[in-house]
């Protein structure tokens, strides 16, 4: 049997190549709404961060959601983002370490 392929996708700040169920997705609904998305199954357009505070600092500061969700994101919005970010990344990282108990 050979090994099931491990989607691989790229943090929008730091550039690193990681599998998808080690990044956290924000996505852009079409209702033009801009969320974390942990199931990774909401429709919109999507871009990915590593689960560090620091990748989204880059992000914010360099503005790279903007380029990824090909829409300009607006500061009240990164605010939002920067507050959810903080208490979803505990979670994230619990998640994380349950997959690689199994």
């Amino acid at each position: 049997m050979k090994p099931k392929k491990v989607p691989l996708r790229k943090c929008v700040a730091c550039q690193e190549m990681m599998p998808k169920k080690q990044l956290i997705r924000i996505v852009k609904t079409p209702e033009d709404e801009v969320l974390i998305d942990l199931t990774g199954k909401k429709s919109g357009r999507g871009a990915y961060l590593c689960g560090k505070e620091s990748c989204f600092k880059l992000a914010l500061k360099n503005r790279a959601l903007d380029r990824a969700l090909k829409s300009k994101v607006s500061p009240e919005i990164y605010e939002q983002l920067a507050a959810d970010f903080i208490s979803v990344e505990d979670e994230f990282i619990a998640a994380q370490e349950r997959e690689e108990d199994e």
